[in-house]
């Protein structure tokens, strides 16, 4: 961090009562076995695009650099500090496939279990963004 400058990272503790809650309890599942949950962030006010892919690349660069320490198979994601990196829809006939790819990292084996449910309540998938639970295919 010291030789990249302006990325940083929040460490927010886990463990103690969270571990308790099964991980299927909720779409959030990543309460037992972690004891961090990393932010990771960078900020600038410089304006254009060499800019931004500075400052994203450098971030990218401290993501990467942290792999070997953090949880893998996948390695997790918290939905509230979104990452497009991670993947996106692009809310076609693969939602689900492209969907499957960050929804394992942000719910984990409850990613089909809120599928269903979306299949359900939104089957036109009318409520959606770019990284947005699917639907099921027709």
């Amino acid at each position: 961090m010291i030789e990249l400058g302006k990325p940083g990272m929040v460490f927010n503790a886990y463990e103690g009562r969270m571990s308790e809650i099964p991980a299927s309890e909720t779409p959030f599942p990543h309460h037992a076995g972690n004891i961090f949950k990393i932010q990771y962030s960078v900020s600038w006010k410089e304006e254009g695009a060499e800019a931004d892919k500075k400052y994203l690349n450098l971030i990218r660069e401290l993501y990467s650099y942290m792999t070997p320490f953090v949880s893998n198979s996948p390695r997790g994601a918290y939905l509230n500090y979104r990452d497009i990196d991670i993947g996106i829809s692009h809310n076609g006939i693969d939602s689900y496939e492209e969907g499957k790819v960050y929804g394992a990292k942000y719910f984990m084996n409850n990613f089909d279990r809120l599928v269903k449910v979306k299949t359900v309540v939104d089957p036109q998938n009318f409520f959606r963004y770019e990284q947005s639970i699917p639907p099921l295919p027709n």
